[in-house]
């Protein structure tokens, strides 16, 4: 069954970003929650804390269904008599403002008839990279993975969802600025005669497998870097932004709201220190202003 290959991807997955991770810090490791969901399913959250890279971060699966409320019909536009989703999403925040944030998720959901027959299928995904300082080599080195694994696919796909992800995770309220310097997003992607259910399930596999290939390089590059009070303070600000957006415009949390998902799950990435400093504005041609300009100002990295 596609449901059933699906799973078996997301928590192997799971394991093998996590035993990555765990290398990179070198001494914390992940803490495993397991929960259940009332309505149906349930998921496993891992949790890691107080490394020696790691500041806080989470790798969380999750396999959920029920029935489709009227709520989710008004709200998040879903007609259906069930719903089946599963994804994996993680958030990780690094204790050194040198080594970026990063945010990575693919999932796969399905809605089904009163007779249990799949009426919809999409699969959506996508990883992004939020740094605090702009190391250009480390921006072309995230980019260029992930064109390498959509290239396997599609040559048209890096370029798309590229930009796609440039106009997702943008704080609209903030004069359009993104919380980061971007990376791929797709969503609502369904199977058709052309591009059928396994080669989505293939190209989430490429993507989701590119994370460790794109981020753990830049986490060794930049994990030894001295920084300064001043750096530490720039870092909350900018984690300001990234709990903005992820509260005020992230479908993902809006989803998890609606559907009476576990919280501790949905709000695993939000930063564990922010600040929100009045009308803070980095100072011009500085190392702060030159990453607030990226993030104002999209660029092609590749």
């Amino acid at each position: 069954m596609i449901k059933d290959q699906w799973i078996s991807f997301i928590h192997q997955l799971q394991d093998d970003i996590c035993a990555a991770l765990e290398k990179a810090d070198g001494k914390a490791t992940f803490q495993e929650d397991k929960w259940d969901r009332a309505e149906g399913g349930g998921g496993r959250t891992r949790v890691i804390s107080n490394g020696a890279v790691l500041e806080k971060g989470g790798v969380n699966t999750s396999v959920v269904f029920g029935p489709v409320t009227d709520m989710m019909r008004s709200q998040l536009k879903i007609n259906g008599h069930s719903w089946f989703a599963c994804g994996l999403s993680l958030v990780i925040h690094p204790d050194n403002p040198f080594v970026p944030t990063v945010h990575c998720n693919y999932r796969m959901f399905e809605l089904y008839d009163e007779q249990g027959e799949v009426m919809d299928r999409w699969f959506g995904g996508g990883t992004d990279l939020t740094p605090y300082y702009l190391f250009e080599e480390d921006a072309i080195h995230f980019h260029q993975t992930y064109k390498n694994a959509c290239d396997q696919f599609d040559s048209s796909f890096y370029p798309r969802f590229k930009t796609e992800c440039d106009e997702y995770f943008v704080n609209w309220h903030r004069n359009k600025e993104r919380r980061g310097i971007g990376g791929i997003f797709y969503d609502y992607q369904r199977p058709d005669e052309t591009k059928d259910v396994q080669f989505w399930m293939a190209f989430a596999k490429s993507c989701g497998y590119a994370f460790i290939d794109s981020y753990i390089p830049i986490v060794e590059k930049r994990k030894e870097n001295e920084f300064t009070p001043e750096n530490k303070y720039w870092q909350e600000i900018r984690r300001g932004r990234y709990t903005e957006f992820n509260l005020v415009h992230d479908r993902g949390t809006i989803f998890g709201l609606k559907t009476n998902g576990r919280i501790e799950s949905i709000l695993m990435s939000l930063p564990p220190t922010v600040r929100f400093d009045y009308n803070h504005q980095p100072a011009e041609g500085s190392k702060e202003w030159e990453l607030w300009q990226a993030c104002l100002h999209p660029k092609e990295w590749i």
